[in-house]
């Protein structure tokens, strides 16, 4: 009973937000932009967006959480990310299994569960007059996201999961709340070569503003992205090819960062535009999967942040790691301002190897 119910109200809530997509909602724009930055070494060297790859890595539940699987049973992860000098993020997630198999292609404990929590510091900031001079003092301003994450196997090949993330922002003397939900879910083939994924993420609202207008408080939107990934592994190659979709819900993405002046937007060809939504990713894994090597492409990164006339890794993710007993080590390095180089750095136990 609780099985059907739980299939039920997946697919509802897979297909009612759609419904969401004729509103304002956008990729980004607001301060809730913060909840599409990766926030391990694993996804930065993926170039912030996979839904599809399910290795038993945890922080890919945060973009999928269909992707917990048997493997994130009692693993506990840290990670660090750098973004600019004064601005860095932290993240902390267990991953912990239960339950007991009804059906011979199920797994032992087919339900996974999993809690994170995220927060991004932006430092000390200075304060300034509307002229921009400053008027003496600091303060600062904090994100804080908490996420609990559900996923239940479907036989061998199908799991499906949900997400509930509260955030909390605190700028200055100023916070706000919101109330946002992940769902998705996940296919592989019986041989593990092949992965889709799917996933609409950052559902909901914006439950208390940071200020009042006139009729009520001004609520911020949220980035409603709606993506789907595919990934193969290549048979007797220790290469794997990943694809993802991202914010299908939406073509244009030039109100984002395309604007050259005021009220007017960057024209973008058609062709361009479609490869904004996508972003790649080549893995060197051995079927051990005792470390990986990871090299990505995304496009639309490339499109915001290249500089004129200079070198520049925008749009480009690398990364590796390496998993030694009960310990995996993770490091990632990506380009998500236009002045500066971000690096993401990750530590996981296996608390179920730490205490055999």
């Amino acid at each position: 009973m609780i099985e059907k119910w739980f299939k039920y109200s997946v697919v509802v809530l897979l297909w009612l937000p759609l419904s969401l997509c004729a509103q304002n909602y956008g990729a980004g724009g607001s301060v809730y932009a913060f909840m599409n930055l990766p926030t391990s070494s694993r996804l930065t060297a993926l170039g912030g967006e996979n839904v599809s790859i399910r290795d038993g890595e945890l922080s890919m539940a945060l973009q999928n959480p269909a992707l917990l699987c048997g493997s994130t049973d009692k693993i506990l992860s840290l990670n660090y990310n750098y973004y600019l000098r004064g601005t860095m993020g932290a993240s902390a997630l267990y991953g912990h299994n239960f339950g007991r198999a009804k059906h011979t292609d199920e797994p032992d404990k087919p339900n996974y569960f999993g809690v994170a929590v995220h927060y991004l510091d932006y430092g000390q900031m200075k304060y300034a007059d509307e002229s921009g001079v400053q008027t003496g003092g600091t303060f600062t301003a904090k994100d804080i996201m908490l996420e609990a994450m559900y996923a239940r196997q479907l036989g061998q090949m199908f799991s499906v999961g949900v997400a509930l993330k509260p955030v909390m922002n605190f700028y200055e003397r100023y916070s706000a709340f919101a109330l946002a939900a992940d769902v998705g879910g996940h296919f592989q083939m019986r041989d593990s070569t092949l992965h889709i994924g799917l996933a609409l993420r950052n559902i909901g609202w914006q439950l208390k503003g940071f200020y009042t207008r006139e009729g009520g408080q001004q609520r911020e939107k949220l980035p409603l992205n709606l993506e789907l990934g595919i990934s193969y592994r290549i048979k007797h190659a220790p290469l794997r090819i990943s694809m993802t979709i991202h914010n299908m819900q939406q073509w244009d993405l030039a109100p984002a960062f395309g604007r050259v002046g005021e009220g007017t937007k960057t024209n973008v060809p058609w062709y361009d535009m479609m490869f904004r939504h996508t972003v790649f990713a080549l893995d060197i894994v051995p079927k051990s999967e005792r470390f990986y090597l990871t090299l990505s492409y995304n496009h639309r990164h490339r499109a915001e942040l290249e500089l004129k006339d200079q070198r520049s890794l925008a749009g480009f993710g690398i990364g590796a790691g390496v998993r030694i007993k009960m310990l995996r080590f993770g490091f990632g390095l990506a380009q998500y301002t236009k002045s500066n180089l971000n690096y993401s750095a990750s530590l996981s136990f296996d608390i179920n190897r730490m205490l055999k």
